[in-house]
């Protein structure tokens, strides 16, 4: 497995990553969500990106791979859907933060992305606050940003972030000739997402709800 920089991170992630969105539902059990999980990280895969809306995932990842914890890097997305907190705010950000931190069962996250943050919160700055914040206490390395179109464009060029993530694939390479480039001039480092279109070939008709729908 080939390894490179995350960026002016201090760590190296494999170029395959696992997308850990898919172990987040009961289409797999429990047992297979382990062996999954393990076989990746046997077989090279170092890098594992999950998020707080993958249902089960942050959890299955924490269950079955956190003895392992110095063998591989995690990522992870917050912003969203923690009781008692309003969206998209300070506060929200730093218990999203510290509730992954107990999920996954490790002292602190690789990588934390704001998950599709619109542009105008952004620009209020708090949300971004609050991950510098985290950072300086050590619960995490990275401060990144996982989104498209206009709001990728502005956490790249804004200076705040130290990653992105964002949709390459087959169908959609808008990226590829501006925002990746720049990305990587300013030393970010950038995880590709959806890198096979989600595999839209698999189904028999139109997808729907499976993020295919556009591709």
């Amino acid at each position: 497995m080939l390894l490179r920089n995350f960026g002016k991170s201090n760590f190296k992630v494999s170029v395959l990553g696992f997308g850990a969105g898919h172990i987040g539902g009961n289409n797999l059990s429990d047992s297979e969500a382990g062996k999954l999980l393990n076989f990746a990280l046997d077989n090279g895969v170092n890098l594992f990106d999950t998020a707080r809306g993958y249902g089960l995932s942050e959890d299955r990842i924490g269950k079955f791979l956190s003895y392992r914890r110095d063998e591989f890097v995690l990522s992870t997305k917050v912003g969203y859907d923690v009781p008692g907190y309003e969206n998209w705010t300070y506060d929200i950000i730093i218990a999203g933060i510290d509730a992954a931190l107990k999920k996954l069962r490790t002292e602190y996250i690789d990588i934390v992305h704001l998950h599709s943050c619109p542009k105008n919160t952004l620009l209020k700055g708090e949300v971004i606050d609050a991950l510098e914040t985290a950072r300086s206490e050590g619960k995490l390395k990275v401060a990144a940003y996982s989104g498209d179109n206009e709001n990728l464009d502005y956490a790249v060029h804004c200076g705040r972030f130290g990653g992105i993530q964002t949709s390459v694939n087959v169908t959609d390479q808008r990226n590829l000739d501006d925002l990746v480039p720049k990305a990587k001039e300013n030393g970010m480092g950038v995880i590709a997402k959806r890198p096979v279109a989600n595999a839209l070939w698999k189904y028999s008709g139109q997808p729907l709800g499976s993020y295919a729908e556009e591709y």
